[in-house]
């Protein structure tokens, strides 16, 4: 039987592009799980993946996992369908615009291929306590004195 986590993310960007950051809070029975780090140029969407796949990865086995995040792009792009249909067609939207951030869609895409995954969309600064753990996490890490270089999005930037 798998076991069930609970998983708030959030990704943040002052400026966008700008400096950025994400976070994960995984929480699994008593257990409680926070993750976070923070990016010198990158753009918000990016971060709000990163903290979808970041949390996902820090899980050692195939778990059940019930994901809260404010960004209706990762909601709409995994229930919808959108992210699979995407990389089905080479990366692209349609027949003339790219989809955005293919080297994260394709880490999340194999992570929800691992775990059963539900995407459930909160809405951002609304009260939730654990949603807003993880804004707070994420804009910290956005604004830590050290930040790592979004490899991807800057040799493509």
């Amino acid at each position: 039987m798998k076991q069930t986590v609970i998983m708030y993310t959030d990704g943040a960007c002052s400026g966008n592009p700008g400096p950025g950051g994400y976070s994960a809070v995984l929480i699994a029975g008593k257990h409680r799980k926070e993750l976070s780090a923070g990016f010198r140029k990158t753009t918000n969407n990016r971060m709000e993946l990163l903290g979808a796949i970041t949390g996902l990865e820090a899980l050692t086995r195939p778990c059940k996992v019930h994901l809260h995040t404010d960004s209706a792009y990762i909601v709409n792009a995994v229930n919808k369908g959108w992210a699979v249909r995407w990389r089905s067609q080479g990366w692209m939207r349609n027949k003339k615009d790219a989809a955005e951030n293919p080297d994260l869609w394709e880490r999340l895409l194999a992570l929800i291929d691992k775990h059963e995954v539900d995407f459930v969309w909160v809405r951002g600064h609304a009260g939730n306590v654990e949603n807003e753990i993880a804004d707070r996490l994420a804009v910290a890490a956005s604004q830590a004195s050290v930040l790592a270089v979004d490899e991807e999005y800057e040799r493509r930037g």
